[in-house]
């Protein structure tokens, strides 16, 4: 276990931002967790963080950060057809990728390259190129902050598009601890989405270490490393709109992507909105929109999570304005 005071969170947010946490503290397993919640070793206000891919800090943290280095792979069950994982919460997301991949488990290869740990994956259902974390997802391990430990079945979650009940204020004091998977050993691929399957015809044929690979390239095209600027991957969602307004837009827009939810919604690419508003390599001070991706917020050096807000406000103005439509950031702003 590591405690520290005035702890720099500089490394657990890939924005880049230079903040610090009154006190860090990571535990190492679920008797360590536990202990912690038992004793009075840290006070709240707390905070759970991962790897920082989806935090976005206005100003230091004046409370308790929390980090899991949980990091085991447990193989809980098999049949002929699948596969049951239950995988720590700090095993780092594309380690658990590549894992799976490395030995022909099909179902988590469209999300390989998604930064962050296996616990947020829960969270914040994560997906990418047609494949969700809920699709794959059967259960989620838990304990509170009074120490009460909870298993939630798939449905028990609810989750929905970049959402699931643990974003809820009512599981604050939740801590996710494990993340249960149900993956597929007969070939079985999702192809259909963005240029993926495109990009395979690269390929002698199609297999599991082909797709990643190309998930990885596509990805890497599109989005800036962290380590060389500042950002948390795509900043907003992308919004589910009446067909009606859809129509209207697309009258005006006719090649306009879209992708449909069911008989009376429509998904637009965020992106492809910030960029029809003009915003594609904009800078507002040190913060930028990523000129290869509207959907991306960096720092271009020095930004504050300050800053990064401004530009947001700056972007989501533009599009409710042009287009009638509220974009809503994916990322969580922490104050304090």
């Amino acid at each position: 276990m590591i405690e520290k005071k005035d702890f720099s969170l500089l490394n657990y947010n890939t924005f880049g931002i230079d903040v610090t946490a009154a006190r860090f503290v990571e535990y190492d397993s679920m008797d360590e967790l536990r202990e912690l919640i038992a004793g009075t070793r840290f006070s709240e206000p707390f905070l759970h963080i991962g790897g920082g891919s989806n935090l976005l800090f206005l100003s230091n943290y004046e409370g308790t950060a929390l980090h899991s280095n949980i990091k085991t792979i447990e193989v809980t069950d098999e049949d002929t057809g699948s596969i049951w994982l239950k995988v720590g919460s700090g095993v780092v997301w594309d380690d658990f990728v590549a894992y799976c991949v490395k030995r022909d488990w099909y179902g988590v290869e469209n999300l390989s390259l998604i930064p962050g740990e296996v616990g947020a994956s829960a969270v914040q259902n994560i997906g990418a190129y047609g494949v969700e974390a809920k699709d794959l997802i059967t259960e989620v391990y838990t304990i509170d902050m009074k120490g009460g430990e909870h298993i939630y079945s798939h449905a028990d979650c609810r989750f929905a598009y970049r959402y699931s009940i643990f974003k809820e204020p009512s599981s604050r004091g939740v801590i996710v601890t494990h993340v249960c998977f149900r993956l597929s050993k007969q070939e079985s691929y999702t192809l259909d989405y963005g240029t993926v399957r495109e990009a395979l015809e690269n390929y002698p044929e199609v297999t599991l270490g082909a797709v990643r690979e190309v998930i990885i390239r596509i990805r890497n095209s599109k989005l800036p490393d962290p380590a060389v600027l500042g950002n948390a991957g795509s900043f907003f969602m992308n919004p589910v709109v009446p067909k009606a307004t859809f129509e209207a837009i697309r009258r005006e827009y006719p090649s306009m992507p879209f992708y449909p939810m069911d008989e009376d919604s429509i998904k637009i690419p965020a992106g492809w909105l910030i960029e029809q508003s003009g915003w594609k390599g904009r800078s507002v001070g040190p913060a930028a929109v990523y000129d290869k991706q509207a959907l991306v917020l960096v720092n271009k050096g020095g930004a504050t999570g300050r800053d990064i807000m401004a530009l947001s406000d700056a972007v989501r103005s533009s599009v409710r304005k042009k287009f009638g439509i509220d974009i809503h950031p994916e990322v969580k702003t922490i104050n304090g």
